[in-house]
């Protein structure tokens, strides 16, 4: 079996998705990653991929941010049952055909019908947790305490201060955020979910507050120390379309 190198990270979408699976918004998102071991990353992954790396280290994601209009379909997104805080552990992947993506450890959200929707109809890792998105000025506060199925009270409190709009971003910021699809296990076999959005607008920002024990929750090396990066963006709308082949190794 052979294994194709990874494909080249790219800034924008590698192809539309004419019939969308699902349709939101990402709203008012902080990104906070901090440099993780892939050793330490390689068992929580699913079947088929390893840790995507760069220069030999992978990271941890904290993002933060605001779902807007969850939708099926080409159906208008739901108002009030798909619009709620979310905030995410997330792990950097790549699978057997070279394709990057993220890996969710846990998504705590504040809508209990779409996490019990989504644990149970796709198998995610959703826990519902209240939740909070505040903008003061130039500043954003999220929090979140976890409710069910927990473990009960894990919970964040991020506050950053938005910076100046990133004209070029690095390497590494390109690494962190242009991820065209997320690897899991969807009905009981891995599989591969792309999503495709406009560009990324990337502020820098300034980390004010960082307690969490989200990451250690998800089963992962408490963080130590300061983020390597921390960014915001005011968000963009995303489209997911229909899971691909199993995220395997293929043969030749």
């Amino acid at each position: 079996m052979t294994r194709v190198p990874p494909e080249p990270i790219s800034v924008d979408a590698p192809g539309a998705i004419a019939r969308p699976l699902l349709t939101q918004s990402w709203l008012d998102l902080a990104f906070l990653h901090w440099a993780a071991d892939p050793a330490d990353v390689a068992p929580l992954l699913p079947a088929g991929t390893v840790p995507d790396t760069l220069d030999g280290v992978t990271y941890v994601g904290l993002v933060a941010f605001r779902m807007h209009r969850v939708g099926w379909f080409r159906l208008p997104g739901v108002p009030y049952l798909g619009t709620f805080p979310e905030t995410n552990v997330r792990l950097y992947s790549v699978d057997g055909h070279g394709r990057r993506g993220v890996v969710f450890r846990s998504l705590d959200a504040s809508r209990l019908l779409p996490v019990a929707v989504a644990r149970i109809g796709f198998r995610m890792p959703y826990v519902w947790s209240r939740m909070s998105v505040r903008a003061d000025g130039d500043t954003v506060t999220y929090t979140s305490s976890r409710r069910w199925p927990g473990p009960r009270g894990a919970h964040s409190r991020i506050t950053v201060r938005v910076g100046e709009r990133i004209g070029e971003p690095t390497e590494l910021e390109h690494f962190l955020t242009a991820r065209w699809g997320m690897h899991g296990t969807f009905f009981g076999r891995p599989m591969y979910l792309p999503n495709a959005h406009p560009r990324w607008s990337l502020h820098r920002a300034e980390l004010l507050e960082c307690a969490e024990d989200l990451v250690a929750a998800a089963g992962l090396p408490t963080p130590v120390g300061e983020p390597v990066s921390v960014l915001y963006s005011p968000g963009v709308p995303a489209r997911f379309g229909r899971p691909a082949r199993p995220a395997g190794i293929p043969t030749p």
